[in-house]
């Protein structure tokens, strides 16, 4: 199998997690050349924390982890610990201290130096936001055509953190304009398909049944994960939102996706952070987004699945 090299660029966070326990795993075609970590979720110092402690779990020893941005391009920090808890991934219990270590390099500096090294090939999984992307297109702008593709989780035609903006999107929304107007490839993956990757309390139970340590950490993830979401927003089970980013990049044919374009609102009173997405092609603008619109639930789950069985 010819890997494909990829970029997760993250804020651990249970989703995160997931994600990069996915992507990781046996049955991936990904491989991943790099974690860096940004402000979101909670600070980056804790995600950069946990990205490390999810690495050490997994026994991911040879990828390098490196720390990114510790705030947004404009506004003040934002984070998100009613979702996640104040470690970023409360739940299960882990180690104080990881035995990996983050590498001595900032985020972008690694987004930079691997992509302008690379053939074209590299593509970048934003999983919180888009800060560290962004910054590195505006240091060096000569990476900007060799990204292969940007796939990201983040916005939507509603919001979670406002009525109008998804929290990836409002935290930096400033970044993410930068990201969306840049002419990369995007494939955006927001609440629109992401609310369609439930983890309902009869998943849980099936995935429960797979007898690993892997799968014991996802379960414990999600229970936690499940709380928040039921108190907070009245869910049957949380989104496995990022995880959506990795599940499309091994089997695409999960989603169904539309080629419109997406503008990112950074000046509305309230609808700071809102993506605009264009489906009824109303401003005659050249489509820059791939958006994913549908999931079939059933290859998504079976997916999940056998990536946790081959931890065993």
């Amino acid at each position: 199998m010819v890997k494909r090299k990829v970029i997760l660029d993250c804020d651990p966070g249970h989703d995160d997690a997931i994600a990069i326990i996915l992507a990781a795993s046996k049955i991936s075609n990904l491989k991943i050349e790099a974690i860096t970590t940004v402000a979101g979720n909670v600070e980056v110092e804790k995600n950069t924390l946990n990205a490390l402690k999810v690495c050490d779990i997994i026994g991911l020893e040879n990828v390098p982890v490196a720390q990114g941005a510790e705030r947004p391009l404009v506004k003040e920090r934002e984070i998100a610990e009613e979702i996640h808890g104040e470690t970023g991934l409360d739940g299960p219990v882990l180690p104080e201290n990881p035995t990996k270590k983050a590498i001595d390099k900032h985020g972008v500096d690694v987004i930079i130096e691997k992509i302008l090294s690379s053939d074209n090939d590299i593509t970048l999984v934003p999983t919180g936001p888009l800060t560290n992307i962004a910054l590195a297109m505006i240091k060096e702008p000569k990476i900007i055509p060799k990204i292969k593709e940007i796939v990201l989780m983040g916005g939507g035609t509603f919001g979670n953190w406002t009525p109008a903006a998804e929290f990836n999107i409002y935290v930096d929304a400033e970044a993410a304009k930068v990201v969306f107007e840049s002419g990369v490839p995007i494939s955006m993956f927001g609440l629109d398909v992401t609310h369609q990757a439930i983890a309902t309390d009869d998943i849980v139970k099936e995935l429960s049944e797979i007898d690993n340590p892997i799968a014991d950490f996802v379960i414990e993830l999600l229970k936690f994960f499940s709380e928040t979401y039921k108190e907070v927003f009245g869910f049957a089970g949380p989104p496995i939102h990022d995880a959506c980013t990795v599940a499309y990049l091994i089997d695409p044919s999960i989603f169904q996706m539309n080629h419109v374009r997406v503008d990112i609102e950074t000046k509305g009173e309230f609808t700071y952070g809102m993506t605009v997405v264009d489906t009824l092609e109303t401003t005659g603008k050249e489509p820059n987004v791939h958006f994913a619109y549908q999931l079939d639930s059933d290859k998504f789950w079976d997916l999940m699945t056998r990536g946790l069985k081959s931890y065993s």
